[in-house]
């Protein structure tokens, strides 16, 4: 059991990807072992999603959530009505992944403004939060949130790499941010400071699993239970103990997906219905 306490949660995996078919009762056990009460699993299409939700239904430390990732261009394109339904569903706990990426695709990227558009009416019509990707677009990111009033839904910026004034606009909107394993890379200098100065009270961690595995896992395929050495990195900027950060981004979490707290993994690895 890792020394960080109390236990943490990784709020972002993708533990339905090819990297964790043969192995997920491993990762699991590790994740246990490690201290990570819980995980959620994020839908990036809308194909693969059944697989996506089957985990979180087998697995009572596992819950996940529904949408179409903005890099994704060739698949069924989500409508708010579907993804409400969607997410009508008792282990979906969030509107996503979603946002905008104008790293990876290029040229007209109105489809995937108006994608973006239709999840966060989904998550305001279903009561869910959003889980926000957003890379060299955060200009449109954060006009188009505030012009569909992304804030009465709230949500997560998800592995932000964004600066510190991105992120105080986005927890001005009622926003968490969220560190990945890219924090604990020696050159992401400018990443560290938005650690140590955005309010621990709107912070989360995460792997982002199976990509960006923490430094010391660095160019090995990351898992939840590397979570903790996210938080770790974290104390370590904010010169603080790790079982604050842990205790403080397991609470967010809670508060930010109410609907995950039935189900908790305990200590023991089983499930509980305590409440946050």
């Amino acid at each position: 059991m890792s020394a960080v306490a109390p236990m943490l949660i990784d709020s972002h995996c993708h533990l339905d990807f090819p990297e964790f078919s043969s192995r997920l009762p491993e990762v699991l056990q590790r994740m246990h072992d490690a201290g990570v009460m819980q995980a959620l699993c994020i839908s990036v299409t809308l194909e693969n999603w059944p697989g996506v939700v089957a985990l979180a239904e087998q697995h009572p430390q596992l819950h996940a959530s529904v949408g179409v990732h903005p890099d994704y261009q060739d698949g069924k394109e989500p409508a708010v009505d579907e993804l409400v339904a969607l997410a009508a569903n008792p282990r979906i706990v969030a509107i996503g992944e979603t946002g905008l990426d104008y790293f990876r695709i290029k040229g007209d990227l109105e489809w995937q403004r108006e994608r973006f558009r239709n999840h966060i009416r989904a998550a305001r019509a279903s009561g869910k939060p959003l889980i926000i990707h957003t890379r060299e677009a955060a200009s449109d990111t954060l006009r188009i949130m505030r012009e569909e009033k992304a804030g009465a839904a709230g949500g997560v910026m998800h592995c932000f790499t964004e600066t510190l004034d991105v992120a105080m606009q986005a927890i001005e909107l009622g926003f968490y941010i969220s560190f990945s394993g890219i924090v604990t890379f020696k050159n992401a200098v400018a990443l560290k400071e938005v650690a140590r100065a955005i309010p621990l009270e709107r912070m989360l961690v995460e792997t982002d699993s199976p990509y960006l595995a923490p430094v010391p896992h660095r160019g090995k395929t990351n898992e939840p239970g590397f979570v903790r050495h996210v938080a770790e990195e974290i104390a370590r900027l904010r010169e603080t103990d790790p079982a604050s950060v842990a205790k403080a981004t397991t609470g967010n979490y809670f508060r930010l997906f109410p609907g995950a707290i039935t189900g908790r993994f305990s200590a023991s690895g089983g499930a509980t219905g305590e409440s946050a």
